[in-house]
């Protein structure tokens, strides 16, 4: 397996690695330039020329995983005799210099209900890097002639996210396609739709956050129907309602929009320290 079908699988499979690149070259060494090594929490493919060069990138690898560091950063040793080494001497007489680029697990956002904010939710979260699914049990609100061609025209014609659409007329049904580690966020046209999900997503195990929009009153009701259903208050905890920061006192869905994008991306960096820690 090479380093590109290393890192495709990884990201696959969402386990967070470490791209290990020999960026420079100075005099006699191992590899040449441009050799690359992934390295995952348990896993390594490749190689950047073995002994201490390459446990010393290993190790380092190592701890930017654990510290969930999303920053590259470059690392140079000289191979010589001389040198403090930690694995043993290498003496070719040359000196590398690494570039280690930290490969995070991508967040996946899910967003229930492409109405006047989901919309302008979804365009503002599609210029970030994410798997972004879009829900909605109304086909109009997903047809091309709204959304565009993603990634071509439209309203995310600059998307940089991996966009999945998805028709459903029982939308809580997509909860069982996303990932561990997923973010949900209900905003449909119509509260007994929000209520389904929000009982759907309480029993989906994994999910990172839940995120309901509306007022206090709304969740009053809700929270006493969800009761009822047999959730019990750790479990009522976990959703999010009203979403958005606090301050932003507009009602305009593009103001709403910000407001929410901007407390799911705190959420979102939050979760990725948790797991990192």
């Amino acid at each position: 397996m090479d380093w590109v079908d290393a890192v495709q699988r990884h990201r696959a499979s969402r386990t967070p690695a470490v791209l290990v690149t020999l960026a420079m070259v100075r005099g006699h060494a191992p590899r040449n330039g441009g050799a690359k090594m992934v390295v995952a929490p348990d896993e390594v493919t490749g190689t950047v020329g073995g002994g201490n060069l390459e446990q010393t990138a290993l190790a380092r690898a190592r701890e930017l995983l654990a510290a969930g560091t999303a920053e590259p950063e470059l690392l140079t040793l000289t191979l010589s005799d001389r040198a403090a080494v930690d694995y043993g001497v290498q003496c070719c007489g040359g000196e590398v210099t690494m570039l280690l680029e930290p490969l995070p697990v991508v967040p996946v956002v899910a967003v229930f209900g492409l109405g006047h904010v989901g919309l302008e939710l979804a365009r503002i979260l599609a210029r970030h890097p994410l798997e972004l699914d879009l829900v909605d049990s109304r086909e109009a609100m997903l047809s091309p002639d709204r959304l565009g061609d993603l990634g071509a025209s439209g309203p995310f014609a600059d998307a940089v996210a991996t966009i999945r659409v998805h028709h459903l007329p029982v939308p809580e049904a997509a909860l069982a396609d996303l990932p561990t580690g997923a973010h949900v966020l209900v905003m449909t046209h119509d509260h007994a739709e929000d209520l389904a999900i929000c009982d759907a997503a309480l029993r989906t195990p994994g999910l990172d956050s839940i995120g309901l929009i509306g007022s206090r009153s709304k969740w009053a009701r809700f929270r006493a129907r969800l009761a009822s259903a047999g959730h019990d208050d750790d479990a009522l905890a976990r959703v999010e309602t009203p979403i958005g920061i606090d301050g932003i006192r507009s009602k305009e869905p593009a103001a709403i929009a910000v407001s929410v994008a901007a407390e799911l991306l705190q959420r979102i960096e939050q979760a990725a320290a948790e797991r990192a820690h």
